[in-house]
């Protein structure tokens, strides 16, 4: 059957599902996983250690799929910060046709991609935020709830209220992010008004993400209890794995103390090395609440699959048997 919304529309990919930009694991591969088995697949900018490499990157990604794919850049304080121009620039140069925008003030980045007629997503975590980028001119939002990993903002508010809050006030289209892993939670976010899902954690623990599998078995024995919000005490709150590490830095900030006492345990470079070692416990890495949905490690084509058949059967079974006589009257 298939299902079209304004989403499979503007991208030109064949199911609404997309993966998001996510630190270390949106390579080429895992873009091309994604994008292969119909979704969009993302590289991630800041993944890449220049400019430069991010071209490389892309080439790459070129020549394991001929879908569409996207790069996402996101732009976050910081007193060293890397030389986003110059990623902006490879981007453009790369001709890349579709860029997923996040963090602080992307507007510079908006009005040059948008010059160069690039379809802009932008990922946010409010719905004043999501009307705020509407107006600098991107070209679909994705909004994400209070469940999702990384950073979800200070409000928390979930998903069962942002998505309908968002879509009763946003005319582009719109994904919904933050706890999806399934066939039910993109039926759900269709029924409240997104035109597609964004998942991270879930895509996370397929065969192609280049993280090491402990860290993958080590979501499927999570459950939806194995995360932690930290950084609340800074007013950068981000959820990532309930562990050691995690439990140590909520206990400093519970005594007050300043990021720069626990700056050396959540360093990204500690934190990837946990995932290329497969140690659970060696830094902090990032995980939404989506862990309880998660029991298996599948290829991207599998796991897209296994969505779409859910929610088409959903769709047309059990919530069509709901209502007898309504598809034939």
């Amino acid at each position: 059957m298939g299902i079209r919304t304004r989403i499979t529309d503007l991208l030109g990919i064949e199911h609404p599902i997309v993966q998001g930009g996510m630190m270390w694991v949106g390579t080429a591969e895992m873009a091309a996983a994604v994008s292969n088995a119909g979704g969009l697949g993302i590289i991630t900018a800041l993944t890449q250690p220049s400019p430069d490499a991010l071209r490389a990157e892309i080439e790459k990604c070129r020549e394991l799929t001929d879908k569409p794919f996207g790069v996402n850049l996101t732009i976050l304080p910081s007193i060293n910060p890397p030389p986003y121009a110059d990623y902006r620039k490879a981007i453009i140069d790369s001709g890349i046709r579709i860029v997923e925008t996040a963090g602080y003030k992307p507007q510079e980045h908006v009005d040059d991609f948008k010059a160069h007629g690039i379809i802009v997503l932008h990922k946010c975590t409010a719905v004043r935020h999501a009307l705020s980028a509407e107006r600098m001119g991107v070209d679909a939002i994705s909004i994400d709830g209070f469940e999702c990993a990384g950073h979800p903002g200070e409000d928390d508010i979930p998903g069962l209220i942002l998505i309908p809050a968002a879509a009763d006030k946003i005319k582009v289209p719109m994904l919904a992010s933050g706890g999806f892993g399934d066939g039910r939670g993109l039926v759900a976010a269709l029924a409240l008004g997104a035109d597609g899902i964004n998942m991270g954690t879930r895509f996370c623990a397929t065969k192609e993400a280049p993280i090491h599998d402990d860290i993958k078995r080590a979501m499927v024995d999570n459950d939806e209890r194995g995360t932690e919000l930290i950084f609340r005490s800074y007013r950068n709150t981000a959820r990532v794995a309930k562990n050691s590490v995690s439990a140590e830095v909520i206990a400093a900030e519970r005594e007050g103390k300043p990021f720069e006492a626990i700056a050396h345990l959540v360093k990204g470079a500690r934190g990837k090395e946990g995932l290329d070692r497969g140690d659970p416990d060696h830094g902090i890495w990032t995980a939404g609440m989506v862990q309880g949905l998660i029991h298996d490690i599948p290829t991207c084509h599998e796991l897209i699959d296994r969505i779409m058949g859910e929610a088409e059967s959903i769709i047309t079974k059990r919530l069509a048997a709901m209502m007898p006589g309504a598809l034939t009257s």
